[in-house]
């Protein structure tokens, strides 16, 4: 699992995940990519296009980004998720709790 963050016009960071959100890929990346998201207020895109599969571990650690983001007063999309990461993000109801787009694009669209 690897994350790379970006900057992106209107003060967005965009956290780009590539890999598999399974036990073994989120233990990889979860201190950086809680690091990267919950030390300030901002505005975050997490780009999940290059994700290729996502177990409960790995939407624990979206949801409780999230939720720090807004108990600071920030926000969290995900984007360009592929269909069985969508899948799994909308059966277990994330995309009712953070907003969830087609692509980078729309959620730069969603957080201006």
């Amino acid at each position: 699992m690897q994350i790379e963050s970006t900057e992106l016009p209107g003060n967005i960071t965009r956290l780009s995940l590539t890999g598999r959100l399974d036990m073994d890929g989120t233990q990889a990346i979860e201190q950086k990519f809680a690091f990267q998201i919950t030390t300030r207020a901002g505005k975050y895109v997490v780009d999940l296009s290059g994700v290729s599969f996502l177990a409960s571990i790995g939407i624990r650690m979206l949801i409780t980004s999230a939720r720090g983001q807004s108990g600071r007063g920030g926000k969290v999309v995900l984007a360009a998720p592929q269909p069985l990461v969508r899948n799994v993000l909308e059966t277990a109801g994330i995309d009712k709790l953070v907003p969830m787009v087609d692509s980078v694009e729309a959620a730069q669209a969603t957080l201006a």
